[in-house]
């Protein structure tokens, strides 16, 4: 097997794995990006938009879901 066909069979076969990982990375800084943001709120500001510290890792880790039951559109 020459050089050329190891290697592309070594991007196929580590390649999707590591496109999971930096999936995963970026999915979690934006995790991160967002609790720190929510945690630097008043409790005054978090009860505005209808949530309490309590709920930041909750409403941190369902972004997709609005924390008063209702489903967000974006």
């Amino acid at each position: 097997m020459s050089t050329i066909s190891q290697t592309t069979v070594l991007q196929r076969r580590h390649g999707g794995a590591f496109r999971n990982f930096w999936a995963a990375f970026q999915e979690w800084r934006k995790w991160e990006r967002l609790r720190h943001d929510l945690c630097s709120l008043s409790d005054q500001e978090l009860k505005d938009i209808g949530i309490t510290y309590g709920e930041i890792d909750y409403v941190v880790a369902n972004r997709e879901t609005d924390p008063r039951g209702i489903r967000s559109t974006g």
